[in-house]
């Protein structure tokens, strides 16, 4: 057996072991993440201070990003929940809508709201919407969860400016424009089959558990009488302010010189950070105002909220360290390698290098980047090939299989309260579903243009 077909038994071994030890054992998956981490560190052959080491990175790397977001956000979502802003806005788009197709209108809100800022980030802003859609339509979690989740994730992994498709744009020299608008014909259909389509499917086939301390944050109360709401622009000015800040820091970019101190200062309140800590800030103003909440309150709803995210970003983070162990072991390599000796059309290519890569490692980040930067080289000696519809197979591939190494996989979890299995039947699913869509629309789109 060669090194590189040891080190993908190793990694799917790891996979098969955290599942059985999480889902069979009763582990939990804390705990089940570090010690498969460092075993397959171990086993692909690293020094085992160099595995501790590559886990301890990964965990720094993942919750460096995602705790403060998780933190801010949720502290936003609680403000939401509790001035009644979040069931002002569940309202309205269940009178625009109607109730049976309210899960069609998330979808779009979760595309719309993805374009400009990371998955993460519109997951934690949109998260509460989907508590109080779910509680007041008496509809399941997963018929409005789901087809939020595919609409954050088609434009994470397939449109500019997210940077991983920046830098996919950048190693085909494709052209942004152009891959911007191949993405939204490419990944509406492909949000709608893996959202609101699969989620009437799986919906009735998954029972949620009666208790979800998330949802029991996020959802609030009635939010006092329509009287005391905050009223429908505000609420949803509020939880756009974010998006807002990070279009015109992505403006700023195209319009402003490099040198420009006005460009400075759109990159640093565009950045997903401190676009959410203004936002929350202004919701201390803009919401707690209208229903009159004191200092103390305000303090308490913070505090309150953040007791849930603890299990959740320890999950993460052990998720983000497993990650580490495996890219830096060689498993991408490896798997690059089995790939490029295919000899598949640049298209294919492209999306089966990115989706082993996602498989091996869980970051979708790594899937395309180390993706675009092998194919990129075939695809300029092979002609007829559009770098646009490169970019878009490449990131639908980086979507494919979202499981226990994806720390995606863990927030989703976490925040529903399933269990393993029903994170694999669903999110991962739907994940699954985008890929291989993705992939079709791209070679469909490639015979009209």
């Amino acid at each position: 057996m060669t090194p590189d077909n040891r080190l993908l038994l190793y990694a799917f071994g790891a996979v098969v072991a955290l599942i059985v030890l999480i889902a069979r054992v009763k582990w939990h998956p804390f705990i089940a993440l570090v010690v498969v981490s460092l075993t397959i560190g171990v086993a692909a052959g690293m020094p085992p201070l160099a595995a501790v080491k590559a886990f301890q990175d990964g965990v720094g790397t993942t919750l460096g990003f995602i705790a403060v977001v998780v933190g801010l956000g949720t502290m936003l979502g609680k403000m939401m929940a509790e001035s009644g802003a979040a069931t002002r806005i569940a309202i309205t788009l269940i009178d625009l809508f109607g109730e049976r197709r309210v899960h069609w209108a998330i979808m779009f809100v979760g595309f719309i709201v993805g374009i400009p800022v990371f998955f993460q980030v519109g997951f934690v802003l949109l998260i509460p919407l989907v508590f109080t859609i779910a509680r007041r339509t008496g509809m399941s979690l997963l018929k409005i969860g789901i087809p939020l989740v595919a609409g954050l994730s088609v434009v994470h992994g397939m449109l500019p400016p997210h940077p991983a498709a920046m830098l996919a744009v950048t190693a085909y020299n494709a052209d942004v424009g152009r891959t911007i608008l191949f993405g939204i014909l490419v990944g509406l259909p492909t949000a709608a089959l893996a959202g609101p389509i699969f989620a009437v499917w799986i919906s009735p086939r998954i029972v949620m558990p009666v208790e979800n301390p998330m949802a029991a944050q996020l959802e609030g109360g009635s939010g006092g009488s329509a009287q005391d709401m905050p009223g429908f622009g505000i609420s949803l000015f509020t939880v756009l302010v974010p998006v807002i800040l990070i279009v015109l820091a992505s403006a700023a970019d195209l319009l402003l010189e490099p040198e420009s101190g006005v460009r400075s200062a759109l990159h640093f309140i565009g950045h997903p950070i401190v676009a959410l800590l203004l936002a929350l800030l202004f919701s201390f103003w803009s919401l707690a105002r209208t229903r009159h909440f004191t200092r103390a309150e305000v303090m308490k709803f913070c505090n309150d909220c953040l007791a849930p995210t603890a299990t959740i970003l320890l999950v993460i983070g052990a998720g983000g360290g497993f990650n580490s162990v495996l890219v830096q072991s060689g498993v991408g390599r490896a798997i690059a390698g089995v790939a490029i000796g295919s000899h598949a059309s640049p298209l294919f290519l492209a999306w089966i290098v990115a989706a082993l890569i996602r498989v091996a490692t869980g970051s979708a980040t790594v899937a395309m980047t180390t993706a675009a930067g092998i194919v990129a080289p075939i695809a300029l000696a092979t002609p007829g090939t559009h770098a646009e519809l490169l970019v878009l197979a490449t990131g639908a591939g980086a979507l494919m299989l979202s499981h226990v190494n994806d720390s995606g996989f863990w927030l989703i979890k976490e925040f529903f309260n399933m269990t393993v299995p029903q994170t694999l039947k669903t999110w991962t699913v739907a994940e699954t579903i985008i890929g291989v869509a993705g992939l079709v629309f791209t070679l469909l789109l490639s015979l009209v243009i």
